[in-house]
């Protein structure tokens, strides 16, 4: 029974779950990352939206950039989660555009990071998220819809 799956256009056998450790390492590595950039801004937006990670976000907010913003620093913290739910889609439906989102907003945050001068541990770490999210849009040019073999 083959199934088309509409997020990413691929078919294979359902019972077949095997397929994937089949796949190339490059299709494999590019699934891993679709896969990773889509859950993970996922849950930091909806924490952000909801908070059941009891983060308390408004603290790795720049002070220079909540005065620039709008309300206060929670009120910039629900607009921050609602693009991490964007960009989560984004990558969902289309990772080719969706890695050099997430890499741009990734970017703002690792300048908003190190302007505070107290993160700079996560902002190497962000980077590295950044650089995977690159590797992402670059994998997702050859492998985006195409069925594993």
């Amino acid at each position: 029974m083959a199934a088309t799956h509409a997020w990413d256009g691929m078919s294979h056998d359902m019972r077949d779950v095997s397929a994937i450790t089949r796949a190339e390492p490059a299709h494999q590595a590019y699934l891993a990352l679709w896969i990773g950039f889509i859950v993970l801004p996922l849950v930091v937006g909806l924490d952000k939206l909801i908070g059941f990670l009891n983060v308390n976000w408004e603290g790795y907010l720049a002070p220079w950039i909540n005065s620039i913003v709008p309300g206060s620093a929670a009120d910039a913290m629900m607009t921050v989660g609602v693009v991490e739910l964007a960009a989560a889609a984004c990558v969902a439906l289309a990772p080719r555009i969706g890695g050099y989102v997430v890499a741009a907003w990734l970017a703002g945050i690792i300048v908003n990071l190190v302007s505070m001068g107290n993160y700079n541990d996560i902002a190497l770490r962000d980077l590295g998220l950044l650089i995977g999210a690159v590797a992402l849009a670059r994998l997702a040019t050859t492998y985006h819809g195409k069925e594993i073999s």
